[in-house]
């Protein structure tokens, strides 16, 4: 079974809203076993937006990249942005030669540094439900590239 990080902006109430639901789509998938989502990982030994704290987050979830077999992410952020902490993450994926499978519902442009990542695409969240995580079908990006 592969183990999942979650790259997705939480700074929203409608951003809390997608990846909850990405959240529950992983859970209800049944070959889905283990998934990371750092919004479900804020606790820490230090006070929250300090520097230690940043530092603890920091090489938390780097190691949880690293230990990731396929990374899931939001793309959807504001406008025609992707949040710059997803981005950053989807570098470290792509070069560590990670899949990255991408679910977007607005339908804004993405910036080809992206869409060129990607190994699945989706606009609908029930998709992450169905999706084999044990063959990992790719699917082509749709839509506006940047």
């Amino acid at each position: 079974m592969a183990q999942i990080y979650v790259a997705s902006p939480f700074f929203s109430p409608e951003q809390v809203d997608r990846v909850k639901r990405l959240e529950a789509a992983l859970s209800a998938n049944p070959t889905v076993t283990d998934f990371y989502s750092p919004r479900l990982h804020q606790d820490a030994e230090h006070e929250q937006f300090t520097e230690p704290w940043a530092t603890e987050i920091f090489h938390r979830d780097m190691d949880q990249i690293a230990a990731a077999d396929v990374i899931v992410t939001v793309l959807d952020f504001e406008a025609k942005n992707l949040d710059s902490g997803t981005a950053y993450e989807l570098g470290v994926a792509t070069m560590s030669h990670k899949p990255i499978l991408a679910l977007q519902e607005k339908d804004e442009a993405v910036n080809l540094m992206i869409t060129e990542s990607l190994h699945w695409y989706t606009k609908q969240v029930k998709d992450i439900e169905t999706y084999d995580f044990k063959t990992l079908p790719a699917g082509e990006f749709v839509g506006e590239i940047l």
